[in-house]
């Protein structure tokens, strides 16, 4: 990884400004100028036309684009999560990652994904840390820098958030991150330059954090290193609502979003002519807004990056190849691959094999058409007559949507439900029908800032009779009516301050009504929408559906054991919920939620063969892993995941994974773990550069499985390596072959790992830290080359400046941060 500026980046950047853009600058006033600054709504940004701009889109990824609504009628691809991606180890997948989100981008009209996710995964706990990719800032900037190039190479454009240090949700608002110069540079910038510096991101998101007593969308380091190192020559543009005031406009801050209403406007206009903020610091924001523009065929007279997307493959394909690529097995005692031809008997349990978790929660969220679960994807596979499925244990929180086959819209006949808009006088102002009880307007034309009531109407057929828990989901009052009767009213207010997760992730109501199977209910949910000056007053997130029923839990227990001992294998999905891992909170526990710990000691106490998949975004606590016969780490693995996984059991696919976060054995093992800031809004990085697996280097914890390690249906040996020359200058790079051979029985993947140590330096360093990394394959007695290049700029730290220690550097070339088989040594010369 060489991400050195070339010199005179200021220089180029005035270069790559075309004198037309400076033209059509000309011709604006400084109130047109300025209204560009800010956006038109939720998701656009303001068209003029006499200079031939139109409106650009943006839209949230990174492993979806959701486009302008969040609406089921129009679908979008739910790829796997950022950590399956990063599992991977593969730049090339993440490459295809972005190039397929494009192309998913131009067909809903979207200029600009917002992803990738690049912030580090310093604490477990982070509720976010499904959304981005690693705990190292290396194999974090190679994957970044790889999507950016698949994004951009189809005339979209990536941008690379939350810059920076926005590495936790707690406070995330007003959190201050207090964070040495060394590990700022070594660590949370590091994972940034490489997006910016080679793969030439045109946009870049600031965060809500502030960084060292700065808020994020007025610091300095917008301007350096992003602009005056790195040569940055694209828009900065804000985390939604992040910024919060005019001073913003006096730094390297861009685009303000969301829009019409902001700090700048005609604040920012006064401003100018009064001198307090000069008009060519609005010039430059302009100029880059145009080219932005230019880019992406937004302004007329410019040819775009790509009229349309050359780099096309089958979405729903390449999600279920990705999804294999990202899945780490990190356990197998021979109980895996399955054998097809022997008519295994499969007892497959578990909440999440019904209710698979493809994607976490927060605005990263999309509606696929549809999504393959395990147990659709194992009864496919192995037929529906060999396999029994068993929930095991609730895992479930709050309500979940109404099956759409269960539902019949009261006007149109046809399945869904009707939503109607009111004004305070009961005047209808809108009604659509929709598809779907999980519902979400954030942007589009609905006027909800403008309504007082909204009201849901369907007919609902129960499948069972009983009793069932009936309720809604949002932040607010709320009525449910059956059958005409008004059978419960409740308001429902937000855990804690933060708006996304009180948007996307609210408390719920219910009401138990007695239902008859096959004999429809007639459902009606009233909502009285306030008057609120937030930014969200003009958005609305509600579900209407059931609460989990709640059986006896041991009686769950015991019906999955019963299964699991008449079957052959027992295959046990676990996971976490949108309670546990989404936008807005960080999670307080690594355990599994429920009883689900329980269930898998149970199930694997019935059946020895017991198969463990854990469908969770992040590191979760396996108290189990020693008496289970096998472990697969799907992550989220997006709408094929079904499929990918019956790829694996069968041994159709090898699963490709290797672990791109340590997985701890224990929470009070983990060394770096808080997310909580001080009373004073305070959040220390106290432990500098060491964090992840350097930092598990430091303590007498073993965790569960290490940083790098991964298993596949082949083995391998590293045979040896072989360095060119061994002495290197300041500013080069090291190139490394690595033979590699496949010494199982099939073909199969492993990724080949280099790793720096320097026990004798004069200042702190990691034990080893990550330097290179390459995935190769090999059919079954094969040997090949691995190629790789270690850049030295890897070996400097940083201290006003990169400094080059000279002397020796030993580097450990391996499959994992602790089994490393081979050594070389690189021998660094002064700069």
């Amino acid at each position: 990884m060489e991400t050195q500026a070339e010199p005179g980046a200021d220089a180029r950047l005035e270069a790559l400004t075309d004198a037309r853009l400076e033209d059509l600058l000309a011709q604006l006033s400084l109130g047109e100028k300025v209204r560009l600054l800010t956006g038109r709504d939720f998701w656009t940004t303001w068209p003029l036309e006499k200079i031939g701009l139109r409106r650009m889109l943006f839209s949230d990824g990174p492993t979806g684009v959701r486009g302008e609504v969040w609406d089921e009628r129009e679908p979008s691809m739910n790829f796997p999560s950022a950590t399956a991606i990063s599992s991977s180890w593969d730049p090339a997948i993440a490459d295809r990652l972005g190039a397929a989100s494009a192309v998913e981008a131009r067909r809903k009209g979207v200029d600009v994904v917002l992803g990738p996710t690049i912030n580090l995964h310093r604490s477990p706990l982070g509720g976010r840390h499904f959304e981005a990719f690693s705990e190292d800032p290396v194999l974090t900037a190679e994957l970044a820098a790889a999507y950016v190039a698949g994004v951009q190479r189809n005339g979209v454009g990536a941008t690379p958030k939350h810059y920076v240090a926005n590495d936790s949700e707690t406070d995330r608002f007003t959190v201050d991150a207090l964070v040495a110069e060394r590990p700022l540079r070594e660590l949370y910038l590091l994972a940034f330059e490489k997006a910016i510096v080679e793969s030439r991101a045109w946009l870049v998101m600031s965060a809500y954090n502030s960084i060292n007593g700065t808020t994020a969308t007025e610091n300095e380091l917008l301007e350096t290193p992003l602009n005056s190192e790195w040569g940055f020559d694209g828009v900065v543009v804000s985390d939604w609502t992040a910024v919060r005031s005019l001073e913003s406009a006096r730094h390297s801050q861009d685009l303000v979003m969301p829009g019409p209403d902001g700090p700048w406007g005609s604040a920012l206009v006064a401003a100018v002519k009064d001198g307090e903020v000069s008009e060519d610091a609005v010039d430059r924001k302009v100029l880059r807004i145009l080219q932005l523009a230019a880019r992406v065929g937004a302004l007329e007279g410019f040819e775009p990056v790509a009229a349309e997307p050359s780099d096309r493959e089958d979405p729903l394909a390449f999600a279920r190849e990705a999804s294999v690529a990202g899945t780490v097995m990190v356990k197998n005692d021979g109980v895996l691959p399955l054998v097809l031809a022997s008519a295994v008997k499969l007892a497959v349990i578990g909440h999440n094999a019904l209710h698979a978790r493809t994607q976490g929660g927060g605005s990263a969220t999309v509606v696929p058409e549809r999504i393959v679960t395990p147990l659709d994807g194992i009864q496919a596979a192995f037929g529906a007559e060999n396999v029994t499925y068993s929930v095991g244990a609730v895992v479930q929180e709050g309500v979940a949507e109404l099956p759409l086959a269960q539902l019949r819209n009261p006007v149109t006949g046809e399945p869904g439900l009707r939503a109607q808009f009111y004004d305070s006088t009961g005047q209808e102002l809108f009604a659509e029908d929709r598809r779907s009880t999980a519902l979400v307007w954030f942007g589009g034309d609905v006027p909800i800032e403008e309504s007082s009531m909204v009201r849901f109407h369907t007919f609902y057929t129960p499948e069972i009779s009983g009793s069932i828990q009936l309720g809604f989901a949002t932040v607010g009052h709320g009525r449910i009516f059956v059958d005409g009767v008004l059978l419960h009213e409740a308001s429902i207010e937000a855990s804690g301050t933060d708006l996304g997760a009180a948007f996307l992730a609210p408390p719920s109501a219910s009401v138990r009504v007695e239902a008859t199977a096959g004999t429809p209910l007639e459902v009606m949910v009233e909502l009285d929408l306030d008057d609120g000056d937030d930014a969200l007053s003009n958005a609305l997130a509600v579900t209407i559906g059931l609460e989990a029923a709640q059986p006896d839990p041991e009686a769950l227990i015991a019906d999955a054991v019963a299964a699991a001992r008449a079957a052959d294998v027992a295959v046990v999905v676990v996971g976490t919920n949108s309670r546990v891992e989404s936008e807005g909170y960080d999670r307080t526990s690594l355990e599994l939620p429920g009883l689900q710990d329980r269930l898998v000691h149970a199930v694997a106490e019935a059946n020895p063969r017991t198969v463990v998949v854990v469908n969770s975004g992040s590191p979760v606590l396996m108290p189990w892993r020693q008496d289970v016969s096998a472990i697969l780490l799907t992550y989220f693995g997006g709408q094929e995941f079904g499929t990918a996984l019956a790829d694996i059991l069968t041994g159709e696919a090898e699963p490709g994974g290797r672990l791109p976060t340590t997985w701890p054995a224990a929470q009070e093992d983990v060394p770096v773990l808080n997310t909580t800031p001080d009373a004073e809004g305070k959040l220390s990085y106290d432990e500098g550069i060491h964090i992840g697996y350097r930092a598990w280097l430091k303590t007498d914890a073993e965790p569960a499985y290490e940083f790098g390690f991964g298993l596949g249906y082949t083995t391998w040996a590293l045979d040896a390596v072989e360095i060119a020359g061994g002495v290197a200058e300041a500013g080069s790079a090291v190139p490394l072959a690595v033979t590699v051979t496949n010494t199982g029985s099939r073909h199969g993947k492993q990724v080949v790992q280099v790793y720096a140590e320097r026990p004798d330096s004069a200042v702190d360093r990691p034990v080893r830290w990550l330097v290179a990394s390459v995935p190769v394959t090999a059919g079954a007695g094969e040997t090949v080359t691995a190629t790789l290049s270690v850049p030295t700029r890897l070996l400097a730290y940083w201290d006003n400046g990169w400094q080059y220690e000279p002397g020796d550097y030993r580097l450990r070339i391996g499959t994992s941060v602790s089994k490393l088989d081979l050594d070389a040594v690189v021998t660094l010369r002064g700069a």
